[in-house]
């Protein structure tokens, strides 16, 4: 069983930039690709980035292309996501997610999950 618990959301201006974390912790962490979903208020979930398990290579939703960056740290079992240029449509809760083996880009492909952090970008 692994569980993932997420920091770094918060309160930030439009154009502004936040860091997520997300620490693992119950499994081996090299084994699991890993992903960032969000959600926002009456929105589904939505996948945002992906990162293999070697941090080799890397998955983005168009709306993160250029703006984000997710990576990780096998050493420390946490994967980051870096947020730039935020907008006011990144407002959500997001999600760090875990799948053991290969990558996916869909909510439904993954094996565990965060309970999320906020993120709200005002105008």
């Amino acid at each position: 069983q692994v569980q993932l618990v997420e920091s770094g959301g918060g309160l930030v201006q439009a154009g502004g930039s936040l860091r997520l974390s997300c620490a693992a912790s119950g499994g081996t962490f090299n084994r699991y690709a890993m992903g960032w979903f969000r959600q926002a208020p009456g929105k589904e979930r939505e996948f945002v980035a992906a990162i293999i398990r070697s941090g080799g290579s890397t998955r983005y939703a168009d709306s993160a292309k250029g703006r984000f960056t997710i990576s990780r740290d096998n050493a420390k079992n946490t994967v980051y996501l870096q947020m730039n240029s935020l907008k006011p449509e990144d407002t959500a809760v997001y999600y760090c997610a875990a799948r053991f083996g290969t990558i996916v880009v869909t909510k439904d492909g993954m094996d565990y999950w965060g309970k999320g952090t906020l993120v709200t970008v005002s105008s």
